[in-house]
């Protein structure tokens, strides 16, 4: 199996792929980069719903597809992707979490772990 990465973040490297491959057990079949600058003045939803659309994914590969996402920075803008990829996958997709690299001189992040948000989502429904 090898995954997709859907990256509205800054742009991943080499050594963040392999980090991906070896923490999903998978290779990384693309990266495709969307931009997550939003207009403040405009209203949020429109924007990235857009930015999703351009992906050119059809309802059937969004469902079935393995999709790895790389959420933006922007909380509400992070929150607007995952409310609308839920509505076009019907679960919470994975996503990254990178961290900063702490041993580094020049800024860098790495992949901290991929956190199962679906999961997590079925974990939280045992508290009601």
């Amino acid at each position: 199996m090898k995954v997709k990465v859907i990256n509205f973040a800054h742009p991943l490297t080499e050594s963040n792929l392999q980090e991906i491959k070896s923490l999903a057990g998978c290779e990384v079949s693309e990266v495709v980069e969307v931009p997550s600058q939003i207009d403040p003045a405009k209203p949020l939803e429109p924007q990235i719903a857009s930015r999703l659309e351009n992906l050119g994914l059809t309802a059937q590969e969004w469902q079935t597809q393995p999709l790895l996402i790389n959420l933006p920075s922007l909380s509400c803008s992070a929150a607007v992707v995952l409310a609308l990829l839920h509505g076009r996958m019907g679960y919470f997709p994975p996503i990254l979490r990178l961290r900063p690299d702490t041993d580094s001189l020049v800024p860098r992040f790495v992949v901290a772990e991929i956190l199962n948000l679906q999961a997590i989502r079925e974990r939280a429904r045992g508290k009601r």
